[in-house]
């Protein structure tokens, strides 16, 4: 498997995240989104796409991270990601999107610290001016069972 050379890179909280370009379809405003009942915490809604229903997750929450309201910065990345083997359109809200941009230098495999901390989400450690990036395994991120609103983007 090639190495990605350029990523889109984002911000949650004072973390640096970074997703390949080639999975990003679209970064938006924040919006309204249609929210549905009984949905996981991380699951925000809906939005409509260019004639499409899109998942919107909200990236703090689906890390682990507590909640935050919008700022000036808030930003909608539409991605396409496998979900059950299907490529799908996803979006997650992140706290602001920085750049197109290469890493510098090659990745490193996340850290292990034992069983209890699942890095499978992780598909490596990078660096960018200096700071840690980690870049994103979108389809280990939305591995969980929890995306079956995904099935309304079908």
């Amino acid at each position: 498997m090639t190495e990605q050379k350029q990523y889109v890179t984002l911000g949650v909280a004072e973390s640096f995240f970074a997703v390949p370009v080639t999975r990003v379809q679209e970064i938006l405003e924040p919006q309204p989104f249609a929210r549905m009942p009984r949905a996981p915490r991380d699951f925000l809604g809906i939005i409509d796409v260019r004639g499409q229903s899109v998942p919107v997750i909200d990236l703090r929450l689906r890390l682990g991270m507590p909640a935050a309201d919008d700022t000036l910065d808030t930003r909608i990345i539409v991605l396409d990601v496998a979900i059950e083997e299907t490529m799908r359109k996803v979006a997650l809200r992140a706290d602001r999107v920085f750049e197109v941009a290469e890493l510098d230098g090659p990745l490193e495999p996340p850290t292990k610290i034992g069983s209890r901390w699942s890095t499978d989400c992780i598909a490596g450690v990078g660096r960018r001016n200096g700071a840690f990036v980690t870049v994103l395994d979108l389809d280990q991120l939305f591995s969980q069972d929890d995306v079956v609103a995904g099935d309304i983007a079908a």
